[in-house]
């Protein structure tokens, strides 16, 4: 029995592909594909593991026979899902192996940002040195403070373990809230949107990149934060207006930032860069050996699920 053909694009980890090579008439390279080469060949495949490409309506065309596209990611604002659907192929997201690095990355810049890493490295990098007695040159402590999460998903929820691990209290604010007896269980407080804002000492967003989500925390956002308080962003660049959050960090409407994406990357704004306010990472939530790794895996494992006639993780039902 001839075996279906899985088209691997992007930098994905050959470890992570084990299962999905034995079973499956893979085509993988070390070199990333070129878009060129995915829109001329995609016709010869019956699913494609996506990694570093657009899933547009062109591409989606392209694969004239595709059943099923398995991303390697959580998001998939990359994808034109409702299209892929109306051509009848399944889009599948990986959500459960981007949980644990992601919250740790987003920890590594709450923790950097409330602690003014980037500003302290700077100082010493510089030659220079500052005495921290002085109020203007300290940072926030984690112990007694708010964290307020926006979007209360996987990923929100473990970073809510860790912030009360440091002593944090947590408010959470989501498009569904939790019942009660899971808002008990997990320790936390839901709040509207703007007490979110209001009542947060660190504001980190792990929602969605949607219509509804886009400019979320814009000008008038920041000025209703305290002046003390940092933003943390790990999920979707869009979500935060760039030139706003400059202006509110240069105006002191908030103290720092910590992001890890950004609204127009892979460029970043020299205003944005020149800040010794903000800590920053070139979207690596997942860059660790043993994250990509799983993430790999399971994305694989959506596509071996799929054709053994269980589909998984779908986000396009």
């Amino acid at each position: 029995m001839e075996k279906e053909k899985v088209l691997v694009t992007g930098i994905v980890p050959k470890e992570g592909l084990t299962e999905l090579m034995e079973k499956f008439d893979v085509t993988y390279s070390e070199e990333p594909f070129t878009r060129e080469y995915v829109l001329e060949n995609l016709h010869k495949y019956d699913a494609l593991l996506l990694m570093g490409q657009k899933a547009d309506k062109e591409l989606i065309e392209a694969g004239e026979n595709l059943k099923l596209i398995s991303l390697n990611a959580v998001g998939f604002d990359h994808v034109d899902i409702e299209f892929a659907k109306s051509k009848g192929i399944v889009v599948s997201n990986s959500p459960q192996a981007v949980r644990v690095p992601t919250a740790e990355m987003t920890f590594a810049l709450l923790l950097a940002a409330a602690k003014r890493l980037a500003f302290y490295d700077k100082i010493v990098r510089d030659g220079n040195w500052i005495d921290p007695s002085e109020r203007k040159y300290q940072g926030l402590s984690l112990e007694g403070a708010t964290l307020g999460v926006y979007g209360f998903g996987r990923i929100g929820q473990t970073v809510a373990k860790l912030a009360q691990s440091f002593g944090m209290k947590v408010l959470y604010h989501d498009t569904f809230r939790l019942s009660e007896e899971k808002e008990k269980e997990l320790n936390v407080k839901y709040v509207e949107f703007d007490e979110l804002l209001a009542n947060s000492d660190v504001i980190t967003i792990h929602a969605p990149g949607l219509p509804a989500t886009k400019g979320k925390f814009n000008k008038e956002a920041f000025k209703k934060m305290k002046n003390r308080s940092y933003l943390v962003n790990a999920a979707r660049g869009p979500i935060v207006v760039e030139a706003d959050l400059v202006e509110a960090l240069k105006t002191g409407e908030i103290a720092g930032a910590g992001l890890d994406v950004f609204e127009f990357e892979p460029k970043v704004s020299e205003e944005l860069r020149a800040l010794d306010s903000v800590i920053m990472a070139p979207h690596a939530g997942t860059g660790t050996v043993e994250g990509r790794i799983t993430l790999a895996k399971e994305a694989a494992d959506n596509i071996i699920e799929f054709f053994a006639g269980n589909t998984r993780n779908v986000v396009n039902p």
